[in-house]
């Protein structure tokens, strides 16, 4: 695993509950991805190979368009070490969560 990502979604919504809808919609798509992911409350992280992962957040975007966001805003931020591997999301939050 040679890259980690993580994306905030923020599709244009008439409301509160429309926008949990779409980004839902998102959520499900990359769970459906079968790499590993951790859903936080302002992002979701997703682990595996750089260009894969590039593919993902793109279509992220055609998700929300796809669910009915006549727009869509993306926060990403991306680690990438092609020599090697990134530090895996367990190593990074699961002493936090016990």
């Amino acid at each position: 695993m040679n890259a980690s990502v993580a994306i905030q979604s923020l599709p244009e919504a008439a409301n509160d509950e429309e926008l949990i809808r779409i980004v839902d919609e998102v959520i499900d798509y990359i769970k459906s991805t079968g790499l590993n992911y951790y859903v936080g409350p302002f992002e979701t992280a997703i682990e595996g190979d750089y260009d894969e992962l590039m593919d993902i957040v793109k279509e992220c975007q055609h998700i929300a368009i796809r669910a009915g966001a006549p727009s869509v805003a993306a926060y990403i931020k991306v680690i990438y070490r092609p020599e090697g591997d990134v530090l895996t999301i367990e190593k990074k939050v699961t002493k936090h969560h016990q």
